[in-house]
């Protein structure tokens, strides 16, 4: 199925862009999502007359994303868990526990914007985690596991 892209989507195209995706993906994510739409003629033509518009709001989401980042250099949380005595906590720090203890501190973070390459955190220590804000906007903060008094 053809869509045309109405922002940027990582590992798949640019504003406008014309790509050919699976239909399962533009019926159930791209199109509800506001991200895409069908490559219709009529859709063309309604995307040609607004392509001023959606270029100035993704120039503005590239703005807004790059002051989010700005505000989170160097940024860091630290977060009490259970351990045992060899550093092994009894559970795991997810994406979830991270943005609550990042927004905690006064930094506006989803869920969604952290990457855990290896999956949950499970042990004590510090451990650097990819955020991205936006496709062209990435920083990595610190979270610092701690064992709970």
């Amino acid at each position: 199925m053809e869509v045309i892209l109405l922002e940027k989507v990582q590992n798949l195209g640019n504003l406008g862009d014309l790509v050919r995706v699976k239909p399962g993906y533009a019926r159930n994510y791209l199109v509800p999502q506001g991200i895409a739409t069908p490559a219709t003629a009529e859709n063309k033509a309604a995307f040609e007359k607004r392509r001023r518009e959606l270029e100035k709001t993704a120039g503005e989401r590239l703005q807004e994303a790059q002051a989010r980042a700005v505000a989170m250099t160097g940024a860091g949380v630290e977060i009490a868990r259970k351990a045992s005595e060899e550093g092994k906590l009894f559970g795991s720090v997810s994406t979830i526990d991270i943005a609550d203890a990042m927004n905690a501190s006064g930094h506006d973070l989803a869920k969604s914007e952290i990457h855990l390459s290896e999956g949950p955190l499970k042990e004590l220590g510090e451990h650097e985690v990819a955020v991205s804000l936006h496709p062209e906007v990435h920083l990595t903060i610190t979270v610092r596991v701690v064992a709970e008094e």
